[in-house]
């Protein structure tokens, strides 16, 4: 037989092998003979038949299908099917986390069937390889996780495609001219895809917002948030409806409140933060306890239930903290203005307010609606002075912001004992089993431009635990409130859970390699051992690496309304009840604690449950968005640092390469291994490491190295690195 014809015929049986399997798997629990299958087929030459034949033959005595009965074959394993979120790869294949299945099911590219990354699918599972990997296909997209995506316009005569950026987007979309709208070629858009008849290759779709060219800054930032879905302006209804509410202090409504105006009371902030939505008041009692309250803006007095204003907060759902800009989840108005805890002005708040003794022990707690007037803002930086300085060498003149002002003896008093019983709290807090995550935060220096020109990194100092340590001391005495009466009441709560143990078994691989060890006795011996950790790395050069991976460890924080406690702050109860004005779970914990205080029955709970899993999504987008703009700007500031060389950790190891972060910036790029030219480097993975085959070089997960800037690229957001070799 000829080379050409043995290739047809061996084309023909794979074909043959093909249409056996698509036939016996379209009704798996029907048994078919082979005049059936050829029928399906369309096999009517003998030549067809005969192989049709051997064929079944063959896949039956490897096991691959079976005879159920003379003659009449049906598939081995009977698929079944599961719904599931589908997370497709950059390598294009894709695997479904279904809540019914201990494994991910893996999705090779050719089976997708049409479905887009976090779309809500069926999927079949079709066999079990050996390695115990499930393997399956789409059935059908059940929900779409979005319409609308950003991509670059690739402009033709009579029609265009848009590319989209994401790089899990396997496919372009078609855009019609008459749907183009002012789009220009080369131009960053919002395309919204209209549909994808069944004939067609690409989608089709329309552009409904153009974001400018690709590079610039503004066109960037806001192409971060339209790819999660994120708004960058509130619509104009919104904003007009929100400018024609009444936010003077009446005084019918300061009769309904409890009267705190003469009360000392203060803000610490950042710096430069604009809106200021929670305050202190300061207090000593005749009996020589302290009253403290935790005072909050009371934005549900101005975000009423079924207005379009509470539509909008509900659908945001939270602030999104970007690098050069914060999009915000109420109208200015609100967040900036009436709900601004602003020195010298009434507000309406909504308190936590407690009787402390000397030890910080809890004597009363009284929870309420009140009304304030703030005496005093604080930078952080300020209150910071006074700690650090004890009152004794103060001048009673700081500036850290425009314009100094003088200090009362009695604030002095009121920050210093708060800080005092701050760190008491603290204190049994970790001694109860709380782990202290202190991340290094990176932060940029920004000129009028919007130019990185500087980085700097945020610590948290005595006066950041302060307001920290009474913040959780309102989240916790408010959710322990109504979470301990009986009958049981529907509330939101912020739940963490257990941290995974397998995932906390290669934390503790990592680490060994730095001298650390978890202790896995018991959870109490786990938790001290993860703090001694993050103690033990401080100033470190595997610091950041130590603390990323032991927050990846960690379960994500949600909102519920099951209450499981929190693991990592060692609480039993625990919501979020301070920060309304760019958190919509406060403002819900606002309205339920009002309810229940007024005597209300128990709301809805899988209304609220529904609320809360929309919070959390919400809150994981805006988080992936920061992250996001923070690797934006940080490939931004290298680019102006491409002849510099700098000293790394390798914070990461994969078999396409190695990732490195700068110590002295936090900056993450990656060394492509096919760029390390002194050997050929294979991935092995139990040592975290990319291993020379003839030198047996190892660059491992830890090491110190010196890169150069090769690549950056502000689009696609990817910094490559060249490598320079190890720190020795």
């Amino acid at each position: 037989m000829s080379k050409k014809k043995k290739r047809a015929k061996n084309h023909r049986q794979n074909e043959i092998t093909r249409g056996i399997f698509s036939v016996l798997e379209k009704e798996p629990k029907k048994s078919f003979n082979y005049k059936q299958i050829a029928s399906q087929l369309d096999i009517n030459d003998t030549e067809g038949r005969n192989l049709l034949i051997k064929r079944l033959g063959q896949l039956k005595e490897k096991d691959r299908i079976k005879e159920a009965d003379r003659g009449r074959y049906q598939v081995s394993f009977v698929p079944e099917t599961y719904i599931g979120k589908i997370d497709v790869t950059a390598s294009g294949n894709a695997y479904v986390v279904a809540e019914e299945l201990d494994k991910d099911v893996f999705v090779p590219y050719n089976k997708l069937k049409r479905a887009f990354h976090g779309d809500t699918v069926e999927v079949q599972v079709l066999s079990k390889k050996k390695s115990n990997k499930q393997e399956g296909e789409i059935v059908k997209v059940v929900e779409r996780k979005k319409h609308s995506f950003v991509g670059i316009v690739d402009l033709q005569k009579t029609f265009a495609f848009i590319r989209p950026t994401d790089h899990r987007m396997y496919t372009d979309i078609f855009v019609p001219l008459d749907k183009i709208g002012e789009a220009q070629n080369g131009e960053k858009v919002i395309v919204e895809i209209l549909d994808w008849p069944e004939d067609a290759p690409s989608p089709l779709g329309k552009v409904t917002d153009i974001l400018g060219m690709p590079g610039e800054h503004n066109t960037e930032i806001h192409s971060i948030l339209a790819e999660y879905g994120l708004p960058y302006e509130f619509p104009s209804e919104v904003e007009h409806f929100a400018n024609q509410i009444d936010t003077s202090i009446k005084e019918e409504e300061i009769a309904k409140r409890r009267d705190m105006r003469d009360v000392l009371t203060f803000t610490i902030d950042p710096k430069d933060a604009k809106d200021f939505d929670d305050a202190l008041s300061f207090e000593k009692l005749e009996n020589g306890n302290y009253e403290i309250g935790i005072h909050i803006a009371d934005v549900s007095h101005y975000v009423q239930p079924d207005t379009i204003l509470e539509d909008e907060a509900y659908q945001r759902a939270t602030s999104v903290y970007l690098v050069d800009r914060v999009v915000p989840m109420l109208p200015e108005v609100l967040s900036n203005n009436a709900c601004s805890l602003r020195p010298n002005e009434e507000k309406y708040t909504f308190s936590a307010i407690f009787e402390i003794d000397g030890n910080a022990k809890l004597i009363n707690q009284w929870f309420g609606r009140t009304v304030i007037n703030s005496d005093e803002r604080f930078a952080y930086e300020e209150a910071q002075h006074i700690i650090e300085n004890k009152g004794n060498t103060i001048s009673k003149e700081i500036s850290i912001r425009e314009g100094a002002y003088n200090v009362s003896d009695e604030i002095v008093d009121a920050v210093l004992t708060m800080d005092r019983l701050a760190k008491i709290m603290r204190a049994q807090r970790m001694k109860q089993g709380a782990i202290s995550f202190d991340k290094v935060e990176v932060k940029f220096n920004l000129d009028e431009n919007n130019e990185p020109v500087g980085v700097y990194f945020k610590e948290s100092k005595d006066a950041n635990k302060l307001i920290e340590e009474f913040m959780l001391l309102a989240n916790r005495k408010v959710a322990q409130f109504i979470g301990s009466q009986k009958p049981e009441k529907t509330f939101i709560y912020r739940v963490h859970d257990d941290p995974d143990e397998d995932k906390l078994m290669a934390l503790n691989a990592i680490v060994s390699r730095f001298g650390h060890k978890l202790n896995f006795k018991n959870k109490k011996s786990i938790s001290d051992s993860l703090n001694q950790l993050l103690e033990d790395v401080k100033g470190k050069k595997e610091q950041n690496l130590v603390d990323t991976l032991a927050i990846r460890s960690m379960s994500k924080a949600i909102y519920t309304t099951d209450n499981i406690g929190h693991y990592g702050l060692a609480f039993d109860y625990y919501t979020h009840f301070t920060s309304p004005i760019r958190r919509y779970p406060d403002v819900m914990v606002h309205r339920l604690l009002q309810h229940y205080l007024d005597g209300g029955k128990s709301a809805d709970a899988q209304a609220y449950e529904e609320k809360s899993k929309h919070s959390s999504n919400m809150e994981y987008l805006a988080t992936s968005a920061e992250r996001d703009s923070i690797k934006y700007m940080q490939i931004k500031f290298m680019e102006d640092h491409k002849d510099t060389e700098f000293v790394g950790v390798i914070s990461g190891v994969t078999e396409w390469g190695i990732y490195v972060e700068i110590i002295e910036n936090k900056c993450e790029g990656m060394v492509r291994t096919r760029d390390i030219k002194d050997d050929y480097y294979v991935f092995d993975e139990k040592q975290y490491a990319l291993v020379g085959e003839r030198k047996k070089k190892v660059y491992q997960l830890g090491d110190e190295v010196r890169v150069m800037v090769k690549d950056t690229d502000l689009v696609k957001r990817h910094l490559d690195f060249s490598l320079i070799g190890k720190v020795e």
